[in-house]
């Protein structure tokens, strides 16, 4: 997509570095509103869920409370449950009626899950029979059940007769909306035809402010998160692929480059042009690479920061520590290649074998101290050596 007027590449890159808010002649004054220009949007929200019950009904209703107070949206809740064993799949159906929901026989990813919904709203190549890469994980194999929750039954949950959504936001079940940040979100997009996706200002449970928005990883942001700097604020600055807080302060939506698919909302369009997420990364990632080859189709991204979202944080992720350090350094590899041209793809190499050299000397001085068991200490260390070993190969 080209659109007269839009900022190329660099210029966006030389706004970022200076922190400009607003693009110069585009969007110079926005007043936060519910309002959307003209006609009801239609809005579908994906829930990807493992074993996060409590959060996941939490999710769901301040999702609906967040909707009424938007009422010109169209929207339907679409909840995957990744074959979670806590039941709730089993709360999604009884309490929550009016959901969408797809209750899949195996762990399909955050990647895998919400393609599963994206496919049934009509997005990608859907339905064909026997093909595993397109249809992807949870699809090649068993069939997962698919029902509303007013008639379970299995089928497909979106009339065919429909175009596809205007927009979709995907939404961690660890997420919250506030108020009505999920019309806040929509308005600008609605408002901003030239803007494909938007992110929302998060924050932790008590209210204290948390990062939702980065720059595309550089190798510098690499360093810091294997060796934290001294001081410490640098982890909040622009060398760590940080924006300003000032700029969240200000109330004025801001470019981005990508937004935590915590709360992550992205037009049409924009999906139409760059494709459904990349199911080889399994977890971690994701997101970041999806608004980059969005991004590379023409779009801009921005954060909203009228939309306030309440974001626990990591609570599926906690689940698995071993295999959830392995996914995350299996899928920044994927990414890095995608990113990054053979000389920093060699840096980034150097530097995580350096970085898991003192991750596993960590592991070994906190079992000495007794922090952690023998065990534990054993299955960090066998851990950074299977990243090391991955990153090994340039």
């Amino acid at each position: 997509m080209v659109v007269q007027g839009l900022m190329t590449r660099r210029e966006m890159n030389a706004q970022h570095a200076t922190s400009r808010s607003i693009p110069l002649g585009r969007i110079t004054q926005y007043a936060p509103s519910r309002s959307i220009p003209s006609g009801r949007t239609t809005l579908a929200i994906i829930v990807v869920s493992y074993n996060v019950r409590q959060l996941l009904r939490a999710c769901l209703a301040a999702t609906y409370a967040s909707l009424a107070r938007s009422p010109e949206l169209d929207a339907t809740v679409w909840v995957i449950d990744n074959a979670s064993t806590d039941g709730s799949a089993a709360m999604v159906a009884a309490e929550f009626t009016q959901v969408r929901l797809i209750a899949s026989p195996e762990n399909l990813g955050f990647a895998g899950g919400n393609n599963r919904a994206l496919r049934e709203l009509g997005f990608g190549e859907r339905g064909r029979e026997g093909d595993a890469e397109t249809r992807g994980r949870g699809d090649a194999g068993r069939e997962s059940k698919v029902t509303r929750n007013t008639q379970h039954r299995e089928a497909s949950l979106w009339d065919a007769t429909r175009n596809t959504p205007d927009l979709i936001l995907l939404l961690n079940p660890d997420a919250e909306p506030h108020d009505d940040a999920i019309g806040q979100m929509a308005g600008f997009l609605a408002a901003h035809p030239e803007v494909g996706g938007a992110g929302a200002q998060l924050q932790y449970p008590d209210g204290s402010f948390q990062h939702g928005a980065f720059a595309f990883p550089g190798l510098m942001q690499l360093w810091f998160d294997l060796f934290p700097p001294r001081p410490r604020r640098l982890l909040d600055s622009r060398l760590n692929g940080r924006y300003p807080r000032r700029l969240y302060r200000a109330g004025q939506p801001f470019p981005i480059d990508f937004a935590l698919g915590a709360s992550l909302m992205v037009r049409r369009e924009a999906i139409e042009a760059a494709g459904l997420l990349d199911e080889s990364y399994f977890m971690y990632a994701e997101e970041v690479d999806w608004c980059w080859r969005i991004q590379q189709a023409g779009w801009l991204f921005y954060c909203v920061p009228a939309a306030r979202v309440i974001h626990h944080a990591g609570a599926s992720t906690r689940q698995f520590r071993a295999q959830s350090f392995e996914n995350l350094w299996r899928s920044r590899r994927r990414l890095y290649d995608r990113l990054y041209g053979p000389a920093r793809r060699r840096l980034a190499g150097w530097i995580v074998a350096l970085g898991m050299e003192a991750e596993a000397a960590r592991a070994c001085a906190a079992a000495q101290r007794g922090e952690v068991s023998a065990e534990e200490a054993a299955a960090r260390v066998t851990a950074t050596e299977q990243v090391r070993q991955l990153f090994a190969v340039q």
